[in-house]
């Protein structure tokens, strides 16, 4: 049945034309509707991205959480605390070891150690802080190495702390010096591979003794076996005795410090023949060295000074495998002497304390002064970090006990540790590196943003550098030159590939293009080669030898013989490439380019994202710009060559400046799509955070990176946050680069409005 004509507007009764406009009123605020939501959406995204972000740039906080006389009397040479932070340990000068509850100061037990006798102790050391170990040296020569150590248990359902005191070498002092000279210095590791110690004397003498220390697994007793003692050649420039001393836990490094500055920095791997490999002066002039000692980890060495201020020193192994001692980075002076540090347990974070009394928090990594305030009066005697890092226990000159809470959530982050290079321990020198996960608890998160962003307009280049020329040209092709029968084929055709999934093209490419590239390199470069010039050489012997049969070809169609054109030009690029690869690069082009060229080919490349990711954007590109091209009125294209004008000299002074803004919107809307893909460049690279424009290397994207890590990540950690903050500068890229788009677009569209 036929459908009657709508009633002209002139012949609607009120009650039609008021049916109308309430129509065309709904649909007005539907759109306006439509519109704020999703500027809501968009502020929504924007605001949640933030509120993640924003706290990993905020610094440490404290709160007095308790004070009182340090329990049991006596000066401290160490504290401690347990991991809750429940129960504390002091370490006197007499011998004693007090424990105590951080609360009120309640004493729980006061011992003193076993194998002490009538000596009395004339120096200690830390010998790890998260195995809660201490060594101290006696006036006899003797050494005594103690643990303390926390045994939970849970009678009646309560949760009951009993600190204990052990002696994981065994009860029995290890003898440093059979003369009984007393140990004026003294540093000490042990691993399941032995224990070292090192001691200094009045005299200057440095002393290097090796144990060997088997543990029966039957009844849990402890066997030692004193090495050869090694006294150490390598002396002071200025000949003072080591007034710091310190030895790392993988038993590797020795270090031995005067106060003047001057530090000596001993390889110790075999105990026998200690090598001197570096003597630096640490101290500036006019300056003492007055605290020292490991951060966490073992690696590097965290130096205070008197006038406040605080180096961060590690070794570093060169090209020729030969390693220095260098300093690394600094942090501004406070003005009085640091004469106590604290070292964070699980992170590269410490305490420091000045004589003033000045207590401040730093991150070595990211060069932060979290937190800086006066807490006491003097300088401190002892201080400690607790194993969470969240309080610090310091000792005063007065004998009084200070607790802090400490909110210091995400110290590793700054703008220089996420955009700038960075100095990491044992590594030769300061790179962009992202590596946010390790299997060793001595790792530190290495979390720059500058090779994510890097790997996304690396991917996003190489996608357009393919992308562009043959999707505009064959917008340009479709939309002008061809027949419209053939178009109304192609352009459908073209259009289907956007509705690929991307996750389908990034298995092809990772698992089908990848190898296939590899094997066929040259044959790759082959066909870039002779792809021009067959298709030139095509239409020369066309134009010149089809005569009669070439003019009755209905015009446009003569880009249907280029197919079998370009498909022989590949039978014969791909055919040569082994024979061609054999004679020329020995048989092995990827080989070749590394040892020739020194040019890395890693299978998984950005030539292989830029064919796969330049796939899936030629649809859209292809489209918006055909569309914008077609869309281009006939009469100025037939009032040009009406005057006179060329097909080609009207496409470009005509056609497309009228076009152009639709041209800018598909590579800015292309741009955007190559920017923000993630499955295909997940899949089609080996994901490895890089900074490098090589072609035959991979990369890590911001969108690949957050899709691979974010489920691994805890919810709320610094970890966390970052790549959030990741997703938000991927959000602000995409959105200035979109927003500029359309400024340029609207200019664009104006300029040539009145053509």
């Amino acid at each position: 049945m036929p459908q009657s004509a709508p009633t002209p507007l002139a012949q609607q009764g009120p009650g039609q034309r008021r049916l109308r406009a309430f129509k065309d009123a709904v649909a007005r605020y539907l759109v306006a509707i439509g519109g704020v939501l999703v500027v809501v959406a968009l502020l929504s995204i924007f605001v949640y991205l933030m509120a993640e972000v924003l706290p990993l740039f905020q610094g440490a906080s404290t709160k007095v959480r308790a004070e009182y006389p340090a329990p049991g009397g006596g000066e401290a040479l160490s504290i401690a605390v347990d991991e809750q932070t429940e129960v504390g340990a002091r370490f006197t000068r007499d011998g004693r070891v007090v424990f105590f509850r951080t609360a009120d100061g309640g004493v729980i037990s006061d011992q003193r150690l076993e194998g002490l006798g009538d000596a009395s102790i004339t120096a200690w050391a830390v010998v790890n802080e998260a195995q809660h170990s201490l060594a101290f040296g006696l006036s006899d020569g003797r050494v005594i190495v103690a643990r303390h150590d926390y045994l939970e248990t849970f009678p009646d359902d309560k949760r009951v702390i009993k600190p204990r005191l052990e002696y994981p070498l065994g009860v029995e002092p290890l003898v440093a010096d059979e003369h009984g000279r007393p140990i004026a210095r003294l540093a000490l590791q042990y691993s399941d591979d032995g224990v070292l110690l090192a001691a200094s004397f009045a005299d200057g003498e440095n002393l290097l003794v090796p144990w060997t220390v088997e543990t029966s697994f039957i009844d849990e007793s402890t066997t030692r076996v004193r090495g050869t003692p090694m006294v150490l050649p390598q002396r002071f420039d200025h000949g003072p005795r080591a007034d710091f001393a310190l030895i790392d836990p993988q038993l590797d490094w020795l270090f031995l410090a005067a106060a003047d500055g001057e530090l000596l920095f001993i390889d110790v791997r075999d105990p026998g023949a200690p090598t001197l490999l570096s003597r630096v002066t640490m101290a500036g002039k006019g300056e003492q060295m007055t605290s020292l000692g490991l951060l966490g980890g073992g690696i590097s060495v965290i130096a205070g000074y008197s006038s406040g201020r605080v180096d961060q020193w590690f070794p570093v192994r060169d090209k020729d495998n030969r390693y220095s001692f260098q300093r690394v980075r600094g942090f501004a002076a406070t003005g009085a002497p640091v004469v106590a540090l604290g070292m964070e347990q699980r992170r590269k974070g410490f305490v420091g304390v000045d004589a003033s009394g000045t207590m401040s928090v730093y991150y070595a990594t990211s060069q932060r002064v979290l937190f800086e305030e006066k807490v006491i009066d003097g300088a401190a005697r002892a201080v400690t970090v607790s194993p969470r890092a969240d309080a610090v226990l310091v000792e005063d000159g007065a004998g009084a006990i200070h607790l802090w809470d400490v909110h210091n959530e995400h110290p590793e982050v700054s703008w220089k540790a996420l955009w700038g290079k960075v100095w990491y321990e044992s590594y030769p020198k300061p790179d962009y590196i992202w590596q946010s996960s390790a299997a060793t608890r001595d790792f530190e998160p290495k979390l720059s943003l500058a090779p994510l962003s890097f790997g996304s307009l690396k991917a996003a280049f190489y996608a357009m550098l393919v992308a562009i020329p043959l999707a505009l040209m064959g917008a340009i092709y479709t939309a002008y030159f061809m027949s419209p029968a053939l178009r109304r084929t192609v352009k459908p055709t073209i259009e289907v590939m956007a509705a690929l999934p991307s996750v389908i093209l990034g298995f092809l490419a990772g698992l089908w293009l990848a190898p296939f590239l590899e094997t066929y390199l040259v044959g790759v470069f082959l066909f870039m080669l002779l792809l021009p010039l067959g298709i030139v050489g095509f239409g020369w012997c066309w134009d010149r030898f089809t005569g009669a049969f070439g003019r009755r070809l209905p015009e446009g169609m003569l880009g249907a013989f280029l197919i079998p054109v370009v498909i022989a030009i590949g039978a014969v690029a791909f055919g040569l490439s082994e024979p061609i690869e054999i004679a020329v690069f020995g048989g092995n082009l990827p080989h070749w380019l590394s040892g020739t060229l020194g040019i890395d080919y890693d299978q998984r490349n950005a030539l292989v994202v830029g064919i796969a990711m330049g796939f899936a954007v030629i649809p859209i590109v292809f489209s918006i710009a055909e569309d914008a091209i077609f869309g281009v009125p006939r009469h100025l294209s037939n009032g040009s060559l009406a005057l006179g004008a060329t097909p080609w000299q009207t496409l470009v002074r005509v056609v497309l400046p009228t076009a152009s803004p639709g041209i800018f919107s598909a590579l800015m809307i292309g741009m955007g799509r190559a920017v923000g893909e993630t499955m295909i460049v997940l899949m089609a690279t080996g994901n490895t955070p890089v900074m490098d424009l090589n072609l035959f290397e991979g990369m890590r994207t911001l969108a690949a990176n957050i899709a691979v890590e974010m489920p691994e990540s805890e919810v709320g950690s610094t970890h966390y946050r970052v790549l959030c903050l990741a997703a938000l500068v991927l959000f602000t890229f995409t959105f200035v680069l979109n927003t500029a788009a359309e400024i340029v677009r609207q200019r664009l569209r104006e300029k040539y409005s009145n053509l």
